[in-house]
């Protein structure tokens, strides 16, 4: 599976300890989007020098979650809706790419799991559960493409999009769950039978029709 343990540098156990912390908050909302995040105070809560503390945020920083200013401090990374809309551009192009590596080499047993977690996300009752089993879903669909770059970049722009797809499913609640469920059976269909071809094809029209969908409801949200 592609998770965030893959696009971290190397941090000491307190670095990792702090930036662990603030990622959890991050992606489930806790930290919204132009968050002030003070150093003084992560040093106070975690009880650290202030150099584990600065290593944590530039690994964040990395990862897409935060934004670094210099001699002013640190931010929940936050983007408006052109921005927003470039990234599933960006990823129409790039996840249909990893995913085809992956479908080469992805076990068996890796398939099993894929099948057992889009019926989990049909069967999600809250938001939340949704949008952490559908990262969970596509981001496994990529972890065996071998292509370490890529794989860091496609996590990068899940996590600086996680809590505008929050957003927008507050907004528009479970409307569009069957056409989303009906794609990830016949993704995982396309996979069991190592059909990258139309695999890649499925995926594309999939992160297109979300990015429609964000351009036709509004991103008011995160203007």
């Amino acid at each position: 599976m592609i998770d965030d343990d893959m696009s971290h540098q190397p941090l000491a156990a307190t670095a990792r300890r702090i930036a662990d912390a603030l990622r959890y908050d991050i992606l489930a909302g806790t930290l919204a989007p132009g968050t002030r995040i003070r150093q003084e105070d992560l040093s106070a809560h975690f009880g650290a020098s202030r150099i584990p503390v600065r290593e944590a945020l530039k690994a964040l920083q990395s990862e897409g979650l935060l934004r670094l200013k210099a001699n002013t401090g640190a931010w929940v990374a936050s983007m408006n809706q052109a921005e927003c809309l470039e990234i599933y551009k960006i990823r129409e192009r790039i996840e249909p790419l990893a995913l085809s590596e992956s479908i080469r080499l992805m076990p068996e047993s890796a398939l099993d799991i894929l099948e057992n977690l889009a019926h989990r996300v049909e069967q999600a009752k809250s938001i939340e559960n949704f949008i952490l089993l559908d990262r969970e879903f596509h981001l496994r669909s990529y972890g065996h493409s071998s292509l370490p770059e890529l794989n860091a970049m496609i996590v990068r722009y899940w996590n600086t999009t996680q809590q505008y797809r929050r957003a927008y499913m507050h907004k528009v609640g479970f409307n569009r769950r069957p056409i989303v469920d009906s794609e990830h059976r016949l993704l995982v269909d396309a996979i069991r039978r190592r059909d990258d071809y139309n695999a890649e094809r499925l995926l594309q029209v999939h992160i297109r029709r979300t990015r429609l969908e964000f351009e036709k409801n509004g991103l008011s949200m995160i203007d």
